[in-house]
């Protein structure tokens, strides 16, 4: 039975679990529109997929600006004629302990990771409404279920993005699919924004074991996959090889 494509667009796309996630939607036919702040890495990911006979578009994305998200789903619907599918996976982590005082990298993880979410679901749900169908993937991470010291800050916004994805979820009962991806550690650039010393020799320890992008990028395939009866609500990803 052939699988039905969809228009799907793409936060934080230009690497790590974004990237990923570009690559095997588009390897499964369907339309990618990628968003990120760092134009040539889409650009040239654009390229990759279109030479490989996918097809793909993509803009400059700063997911803290309501209006450029709002102008990111429009071009979404301008390029492939709707938008069935929103990825909201942008997001940052640059942990420290409370004490540290880094009230600078707390407010940017609330911008990007909470307020980009929810700037993306405002932006989608008038469109999606409008066709009658449509499908919000919200990244969060095990961040969402549990708290570690340096990731206090980093962990509430993943709660929060849990919350939000819930109450959309039930707000949304037979009108749209939401669906929340929490990995455990993967491979990504996350990381390298941490400065404080001792989150980042934590973190180095943390991640001696973790999961490729793509492992992500499969369980998100999985869920925008389904008919509009089935909605995946939950998916937690760790590695097999850690408890965490």
């Amino acid at each position: 039975m052939r699988r039905m494509t969809k228009a799907v667009a793409i936060t934080g796309a230009s690497s790590g679990i974004g990237e990923a996630t570009a690559r095997r939607l588009a390897a499964d036919g369907h339309s990618v529109l990628l968003g990120a702040r760092r134009t040539d890495r889409l650009r040239r990911l654009v390229e990759e997929i279109t030479d490989q006979g996918g097809t793909a578009a993509y803009r400059a994305l700063d997911v803290t600006d309501a209006a450029d998200v709002r102008a990111f789903v429009d071009a979404a619907r301008c390029e492939f004629g709707r938008l069935d599918v929103l990825v909201n996976n942008a997001g940052v982590m640059p942990l420290s302990p409370l004490d540290a005082g880094r009230i600078d990298e707390w407010d940017r993880m609330i911008d990007v990771n909470v307020r980009g979410v929810l700037h993306g679901i405002a932006a989608a749900l008038p469109a999606m409404r409008a066709q009658g169908h449509g499908h919000i993937v919200n990244v969060a991470s095990v961040g969402a279920y549990e708290v570690s010291p340096t990731a206090a800050v980093y962990c509430a916004t993943k709660f929060a993005v849990r919350a939000i994805s819930e109450g959309l979820r039930q707000e949304s009962a037979g009108a749209l699919q939401v669906t929340l991806i929490s990995p455990g550690v993967t491979e990504s650039e996350l990381a390298d924004g941490i400065s404080d010393p001792t989150a980042r020799d934590a973190m180095a320890t943390y991640r001696s074991v973790a999961l490729p992008a793509s492992a992500i990028a499969e369980a998100i395939a999985y869920a925008v996959a389904q008919p509009s009866t089935v909605d995946v609500n939950e998916v937690i990803v760790r590695p097999a090889a850690s408890a965490q």
